[in-house]
């Protein structure tokens, strides 16, 4: 199993950038998957998660900014990312979701993580 995280980079307040998360050794249609991010110095926060089925849930950081979109057949999550701003700078991650956990904002419903790439937001 493996994700890989990419799309990061150095963008403006109120710019825009579309994360990437490739899923590969399992069958992405069976599996949640979420963004979490983590900023120096704080802890690990989610940001999105879909569902298997395509529902979508967002971190009130995210709502109305982001937008999480899944491509099964090219084993891909996207995270789209609009009106950025400084203070979501960060180490952006995916992470495939356990099954039949109730709490999509927690690591501990993640069991397998991407190496994450870095999202920097400043003028």
């Amino acid at each position: 199993v493996q994700l890989q995280a990419s799309g990061g980079g150095l963008v403006q307040p109120g710019g825009s950038l579309r994360l990437s998360c490739a899923a590969s050794g399992f069958t992405l249609d069976y599996y949640g998957i979420g963004w979490f991010r983590q900023a120096p110095g704080k802890e690990r926060e989610g940001v999105s998660c879909i569902s298997r089925s395509g529902s979508t849930v967002y971190a009130d950081s995210a709502k109305g900014r982001f937008t999480i979109s899944r491509d099964n057949f090219e084993n891909t999550v996207y995270l789209q990312m609009d009106s950025l701003k400084p203070e979501d700078t960060a180490v952006y991650y995916c992470a495939r979701r356990r099954p039949w956990t109730t709490t999509w904002d927690v690591s501990r419903s993640y069991d397998y993580w991407g190496q994450g790439t870095q999202v920097t937001v400043s003028s």
